[in-house]
This record gives structure tokens, C-alpha cells and sequence, in this order.
């Protein structure tokens, strides 16, 4: 069985982004569209590969000023 421990840093990760980043979106919204952005199945992605590749998402939204809430 895997870690349960590792669930929570990532959904509290999850919901910062969220909160910050894309606030306008439903949560699916924001899955598919990073789900699309990666253009793989993410279905086998380790937890903590979702982060590191959601920060890379993040800056991809920034530099193409896409739907990303400005700070």
C-alpha cells in the first residue's frame, strides 16, 4: 500500500493553484486543461511528478497569458 501521508501536501498544492491560478475555473476544467496542455494520460504519473510538471503547466499558462489570474 502506498504512503497515505503523501495525499494531503498534494491536494493542499492542488488547492493553491487553484485558489491562485485558475480561480475562475471548475476544478474538472482545470484537470482536463492540464491534462491536455501534458498531452500524455497522466493515469500512471506519481504524485509528486504531478506537481513538478503542474508547475511547468503554470508557467506555460503565464508565458501564453492564459486564463491565469495575474498577480
Amino acid at each position: 500500500m502506498r504512503d497515505i501521508e503523501r495525499l494531503d501536501p498534494l491536494y493542499e498544492y492542488l488547492k493553491q493553484v487553484h485558489k491562485t491560478y485558475f480561480p475562475d475555473w471548475r476544478f474538472w476544467q482545470l484537470i482536463v486543461n492540464f491534462e491536455r496542455w501534458y498531452g500524455m494520460d497522466p493515469f500512471y504519473m506519481e504524485d509528486d511528478k504531478v506537481i513538478e510538471k503542474m508547475e511547468k503547466f503554470i508557467s506555460a499558462m503565464k508565458v501564453h497569458d492564459k486564463f491565469v489570474k495575474k498577480n
